[in-house]
C-alpha cells in the first residue's frame, strides 16, 4: 500500500488538474475536502470515475465516497482491499 500512496498523489493532481500542487504538498493523512486539499463534489465524482476506470471499483452508494475519500491513505487502503484490476 505504501507504494500506492505516491502514485495516487500524482494521479489525483493529474485527474483533477491541480497544477499548482506537487505530490509533496499533499499529506497522505490530511482531508481531501474542506480544510485539506479543498476538493468539492465535482472532484469527488471525478475520483469515483478514476477509481472505476483504473481499479475496477464501482461505488454504488455515494455516501461511501465520503468515507473512502477522507484522505489519500484511506483511499489507498480501500483500493488495496477492493480492486479488481
Amino acid at each position: 500500500m505504501e507504494d500506492l500512496i505516491p502514485y495516487l498523489k500524482k494521479e489525483i493532481i493529474e485527474v483533477l488538474n491541480l497544477n499548482d500542487i506537487t505530490p509533496d504538498d499533499i499529506d497522505e493523512d490530511a482531508s481531501l475536502f474542506n480544510e485539506g486539499l479543498g476538493l468539492d463534489s465535482i472532484d469527488a465524482l471525478e475520483l469515483i470515475v478514476f477509481m472505476e476506470k483504473n481499479y475496477g471499483i464501482k461505488l454504488s452508494n455515494p455516501n461511501e465516497g465520503k468515507e473512502i475519500f477522507k484522505s489519500i491513505r484511506v483511499m489507498a487502503e480501500y483500493i488495496q482491499t477492493h480492486r479488481t484490476k
